[in-house]
C-alpha cells in the first residue's frame, strides 16, 4: 500500500508532494532491511521512477528524499537489477559530486544530497554484480579519490569523506584490480594516509614522529568513523604489501606506521569505538612490511631522558629488573626507547584474550604482529619479555594456572584451534630466542611438546633465527627452586616420601624376598616360551 501510493505521487504529483510522500515512506521504512517480495514489482517501478524525478529540476530538499528512499529500496538485491543502468549510475555520479573534477565543495546546502547519493552508492555497488562492473567502466574509484583530495583538510564534511572512503573500501574489496590502481595509478597510499593525519590532527616533531598529548579531548564520532573507513580502505591497498622494493615504498610505510602509531595513542568517543580503532590499526600494521616497524618505538626526548633518569634515581637498588622499564608522565620507557604504543598492543591483545571468544579473527593478527616485531626489533622484543615473561620468582603453580598474561598465552598453546595455538606459543618461543631450554622453563614441556614437535625440536635446540647472545638471568628464588621443579608441568613438586624409610628391616627384607620371585617368574616364562619358539 504504502508503495502504491508512493508510485502514484511520484509520477504524476508536483516536487512538494512528492517530498511529503517520499519523506513518510522513509519514516516508515527506515530501518526496514527485509521487505516481502509480493510487492516487490512495485518496489521495482517506485525506483524507476525516482530516478526520473531525480534528472529533474527540483529542490535540494526533494532531491535528499528521493535519495533517502532510493537508500532504503537498495537493500533490496532484487529491485536493483533492472535499474542497475549506466544512466542511472552516472545521475548518482553527478549527484555525488563525482563527475566535476574542478568543482569546489562550496555549497553547504548540498552536502546533504552528496552524502546520500554516497549512501546510495555504496548499497547498490555491494549488492549488485551489474553495479560493480559498471563502476570499472565509470572509472569510479578514481573520481572517489578526486573527490577526497577536494576535501581532505575539510574537517566540517566528514559525513561525505566518511561515505567516500566506504565506498573506496567496498571497490577494493569486491575488485582486487582495483588495489593496484589505487596504490600506484591513483596514489592511494599517500592520499589515505594524510586522510588519517587530517582526522587525528597529526602534529609532526619529526620525520616519523608526532605530537602525543595524552591529556587532550577524545576523537569524536565523525572524526573515528571516518579514521576507521581510512584504515580499512588502506588495507586493501596495501593488502600484499610485504616485501618493499623502492626507498620511497620504505619512506611511505613508514610514514603511515608512524601514523598508525598515533593512532594506537589517541582514544575515541567510547570504549567500544576506541577498541574498533586500534582493532583496524593492528589489521593494517600487518600489512606494513616489518622492517618499517622500527619507528613504533623512538628515541625518548632530551627532557624524557631526564625525567627517565631521575625515576631510576628513585626505585630501590634492589629492584635491579623493574630499573629496565619505567613510567613517568603516561610514557612507558624501556631501555631509552619510548615503548608506549607497544604497550598499547599488548594491552590490546590481554583483552582479546580475556574475551575468550573469536580468537582466529580478533587474536591472530596482534598476535602475530608482536612476534614478527619482536623477532626484527631487538628493544621490542626484550621489552615484550620484560613484560611477559619476567624472571621467575614462584614456580609453585603450573605456568598455565594464574591471571598473568604469561598465564594466559600459556593456556592459549593446547587450545583446540590449531592457527590460535601455534601462534601462541611461536610469540612465546620468539621472546625466549627460540631457545628451546628457554621456552621449557617458562611454559613446561607439556604445554610446548606441539610447538617442538612441529619444529622438529623435541631433542632440544635452538630455531634458525639469529638473537643477540645476551644472557637471561635466573633469580635466587629460581634457582633454588630448580632442582625440584617437574620439567613436563613446570612447576615445582615437593619431593615424594621414600616408602621404605617408613619399614622395619623385617618389612624390607620381606619386600626384596617378593621381588626376587616375581622377577623369577618372569625368567621362567620368558624361558617357557624360548623352548616353544625352537619347537615350532
Amino acid at each position: 500500500m504504502d508503495e502504491e501510493r508512493a508510485l502514484y505521487i511520484v509520477r504524476a504529483g508536483e516536487a512538494g508532494a512528492i517530498e511529503r510522500v517520499l519523506r513518510d515512506y522513509s519514516d516508515k521504512h527506515r530501518a526496514t532491511f527485509k521487505f516481502e517480495s509480493t510487492d516487490e514489482d512495485k518496489r521495482k517501478k517506485l525506483c524507476e521512477g525516482i530516478f526520473k524525478v531525480l534528472i529533474k529540476d527540483i529542490p535540494t530538499t526533494c532531491q535528499v528524499s528521493c535519495l533517502e528512499v532510493l537508500r532504503i529500496l537498495s537493500r533490496d538485491k532484487k529491485v536493483l537489477v533492472p535499474v542497475t543502468t549506466k544512466e542511472n549510475m552516472q545521475i548518482l555520479l553527478r549527484l555525488a559530486k563525482l563527475n566535476e573534477l574542478d568543482d569546489s565543495l562550496e555549497k553547504v546546502s548540498e552536502f546533504p544530497v552528496i552524502v546520500e547519493s554516497l549512501k546510495c552508492l555504496c548499497n547498490i555497488v555491494f549488492n549488485s554484480q551489474m553495479a560493480q562492473q559498471l563502476s570499472l567502466e565509470l572509472n569510479l574509484a578514481a573520481k572517489l579519490c578526486n573527490l577526497l583530495r577536494k576535501c581532505k583538510d575539510r574537517k566540517f564534511i566528514n559525513d561525505i569523506k566518511c561515505f567516500d572512503l566506504r565506498l573506496l573500501f567496498l571497490l577494493s574489496l569486491l575488485h582486487t584490480d582495483i588495489r593496484s590502481q589505487l596504490r600506484y595509478e591513483l596514489q592511494g597510499l599517500p592520499l589515505l594516509t594524510q586522510i588519517l593525519e587530517s582526522a587525528f590532527s597529526i602534529k609532526w616533531t619529526d620525520e616519523y614522529e608526532s605530537a602525543i598529548d595524552h591529556n587532550g579531548p577524545p576523537l569524536s564520532p565523525q572524526e573515528t568513523d571516518c579514521a576507521i573507513e581510512a584504515l580499512k580502505a588502506l588495507f586493501n591497498v596495501t593488502v600484499d604489501s610485504w616485501k618493499v622494493h623502492k626507498e620511497s615504498d620504505s619512506h611511505q610505510f613508514r610514514v603511515m606506521a608512524a601514523v598508525l602509531r598515533h593512532c594506537l595513542l589517541i582514544v575515541g568517543p567510547t570504549e567500544d569505538k576506541t577498541e574498533e580503532l586500534h582493532s583496524n590499526a593492528v589489521n593494517l600494521l600487518s600489512n606494513v612490511p616489518v622492517s618499517c616497524l622500527d619507528v613504533l618505538i623512538c628515541p625518548l626526548t632530551h627532557e624524557e631522558t631526564a625525567q627517565e633518569a631521575t625515576t631510576l634515581d628513585e626505585l630501590p637498588s634492589n629492584k635491579t629488573a623493574e630499573k629496565e622499564t619505567v613510567l613517568k608522565n603516561n610514557t612507558m620507557v624501556y631501555n631509552g626507547m619510548n615503548m608506549e604504543a607497544i604497550h598499547v598492543l599488548l594491552n590490546f591483545m590481554e583483552k582479546r584474550i580475556d574475551k575468550g571468544s573469536s580468537y582466529r579473527e580478533g587474536l591472530t593478527p596482534v598476535l602475530s604482529l608482536l612476534t614478527e616485531c619482536s623477532r626484527a626489533h631487538r628493544n621490542i622484543r626484550k621489552f615484550l619479555k620484560d613484560q611477559v615473561l619476567p624472571p621467575l620468582r614462584d614456580v609453585t603453580n603450573r605456568p598455565e594456572v594464574g591471571s598473568t598474561v604469561r598465564n594466559k598465552l600459556v593456556r592459549l598453546m593446547t587450545h583446540v584451534d590449531l592457527g590460535v595455538k601455534q601462534i601462541a606459543a611461536e610469540f612465546l618461543f620468539v621472546l625466549c630466542k627460540e631457545r628451546v631450554d628457554s621456552l621449557l622453563k617458562y611454559t613446561g614441556y607439556g604445554n610446548a611438546a606441539g610447538l617442538l614437535a612441529a619444529r622438529g625440536l623435541l631433542a632440544g635446540g635452538r630455531g634458525d633465527n639469529w638473537y643477540s647472545e645476551d644472557e637471561d638471568t635466573d633469580t635466587e628464588e629460581y634457582k633454588n627452586a630448580k632442582p625440584n621443579i617437574n620439567l613436563i608441568t613446570g612447576h615445582l613438586e615437593e619431593p615424594m616420601p621414600n616408602p621404605i624409610d617408613e619399614m622395619t628391616e623385617e618389612q624390607k627384607e620381606y619386600e626384596a624376598m617378593k621381588l626376587v620371585n616375581m622377577l623369577d617368574k618372569l625368567s621362567r616364562r620368558a624361558d617357557v616360551k624360548d623352548l616353544h619358539q625352537d619347537g615350532g
